[in-house]
């Protein structure tokens, strides 16, 4: 099994020849942010302090820690942890050292821990302690018990020894390992380049126009693709800016803190942009140094996105993007049916867009179809996946997104819904299958089918259909979800709704018809 699918050579060559791919490994990117920017303040938590020089000494002593442990080059290392200012020392310490992180949301449980350090072979995991009144030291000793090659669990207090500087890392090795929001069981690993990543931190730093005036609310979770690099913190540091860690994305947390730190910048999920405007209408924090408000993770309504700059007093900025690559920004200069109404274009001129019907035809321009994708900063391959990865891409490359969009002249993208099995619950991406195969071990249960049901708020929530066994005892909405929650599912996974029927309405075929199930059809 291949752990890393990489890109073919021609292409390889002309990303480096139009110099998307610079040959930075991220040790030396930090280096040089260092260098240029030293005694300036890369990252505020509370009333802690980060400077780009003591940001760049606490990688470096953070690596040397790792070291220590004997964790060496290549080797994988689960990363959950909040948004906290130790998130970037371990992560750009591993980054230095050469070792995996394997970025997780503090919201995972045991079942997605456990999963994901078997399934890297992880030598060792960083967790908070205790974080929002949960213990992740009872997490993790529930965690090594499944996972062989677990040696070390640390919490990043312990993360402190001598400076590491030597470092034989490669730019075209992977750095790190994000999680996909895929709509089979668990999710898969996204294996994720020094090269690629950095292109999109820089070019997605200058089509955002960051500077060093930049300060950036990380409100939603640092570990999110769109929090870390879309631009996200990784590229207010590479413009030479302030990110400012923000625990909880709420009003009542984020609005303060913008007034205190002056925050130019943040990015938040649509249900939570929906949240602020409501509050915003009814508050009298200063958030008069905002400029602007990114959203992304799902597609704002063009309702809400009209409301953005009279309400906030700041301008707009559609994101659309995935953990394996493609990213699209609607741009400053766009005209505000652009900004209002679609999902921005595309980072890169090399980002090859084709979007398809069912039997990988290309439609019509303007009509909506299967959104196909490839380019400089887009995987060729998941991580150790090659059963689905012949599934997941095209045999020339192209990466099978899920997406249904349209586009229009301008480049300009409108995402339409999904064709994978999947549910968007306010931008947590959640897999029906590993929903539906946690239910499946009750015994009790027969058969089940969750789908999303339209939400106001969330845009959807997942509603579970449940066929109990012949003779089973009557089983309660509140006794499934706990029987879910027992097995160590994060919360936002756990059905919003259970529902008990008889039998599903099926297709022509003799399927089940999600479809049905999703309008509430065909019950009984």
């Amino acid at each position: 099994m291949n752990d890393f699918t990489p890109w073919p050579g021609s292409a390889a060559e002309r990303y480096r020849a139009a110099g998307y791919w610079q040959g930075e490994t991220f040790s030396a990117w930090l280096n040089g942010l260092a260098a240029r920017f030293g005694d300036r303040v890369a990252v505020v938590d509370g009333a802690r302090r980060w400077t780009y020089a003591s940001l760049n000494e606490a990688a470096s002593r953070t690596a040397g820690a790792f070291e220590d442990l004997g964790v060496s080059r290549g080797d994988r290392v689960v990363v959950q942890l909040p948004n906290i200012g130790e998130f970037l020392p371990v992560v750009l310490g591993l980054f230095r050292l050469g070792a995996l992180p394997v970025f997780t949301l503090p919201s995972h449980r045991r079942a997605e821990i456990g999963h994901i350090a078997a399934a890297t072979d992880a030598v060792a995991y960083v967790h908070p302690g205790v974080w929002e009144r949960f213990d992740y030291h009872e997490l993790a000793a529930e965690v090594s018990g499944t996972a062989p090659a677990l040696r070390h669990v640390i919490t990043p207090d312990t993360v402190r020894s001598r400076p590491f500087e030597g470092t034989d890392v490669s730019a075209g090795d992977v750095a790190f390992l994000q999680l996909s929001g895929g709509s089979t069981g668990l999710p898969k690993l996204i294996p994720r380049t020094h090269d690629d990543y950095l292109y999109s931190v820089r070019a997605s730093a200058e089509i955002c126009r960051l500077s060093s005036e930049t300060v950036y609310l990380a409100a939603l979770p640092v570990a999110h693709n769109f929090t870390m690099s879309s631009p996200g913190v990784l590229g207010v540091l590479h413009a030479g800016g302030r990110v400012v860690m923000c625990p909880a994305p709420s009003p009542a947390v984020a609005f303060p803190l913008i007034a205190a730190e002056r925050v130019t910048m943040t990015a938040l999920v649509p249900p939570l942009a929906l949240v602020w405007l409501d509050a915003a209408a009814h508050s009298d924090v200063d958030l008069s140094s905002l400029e602007l408000l990114q959203v992304g993770g799902a597609r704002l309504s063009d309702e809400a996105a009209a409301r953005v700059e009279p309400v906030l007093g700041c301008a707009l900025q559609q994101v659309f993007g995935m953990a394996e690559g493609l990213v699209n920004y609607t741009r400053h200069d766009d005209p505000p049916e652009l900004v209002v109404g679609t999902q921005g274009r595309p980072i890169s001129p090399d980002d090859e867009i084709r979007i398809v019907n069912a039997s990988d035809v290309e439609v019509a321009a303007g009509e909506v179809g299967h959104l196909l994708t490839r380019g400089p900063y887009t995987i060729r391959g998941y991580y150790r996946a090659d059963a689905h990865n012949a599934v997941a891409f095209t045999a020339d490359g192209f990466y099978r997104t899920g997406d249904l969009v349209r586009q229009l002249p301008s480049g300009h993208l409108v995402v339409e819904g999904r064709a994978k099995d999947q549910i968007n619950r306010g931008g947590e991406k959640i897999a029906a299958e590993e929903v539906e195969n946690h239910l499946l071990a009750h015994p009790a249960v027969l058969d089940v089918s969750v789908v999303a049901v339209p939400d106001p708020v969330l845009g959807e929530r997942t509603c579970a259909y449940v066929i109990l066994r012949a003779g089973a005892a009557a089983l309660t909405a509140g006794e499934v979800r706990a029987f879910v929650r027992s097995r160590g599912l994060a919360a936002y996974k756990i059905p919003d709704r259970v529902e008990f029927v008889s039998e599903f309405p099926q297709t022509a075929v003799g399927k089940i018809s999600k479809a049905r199930l999703r309008r509430g059809e065909g019950l009984s």
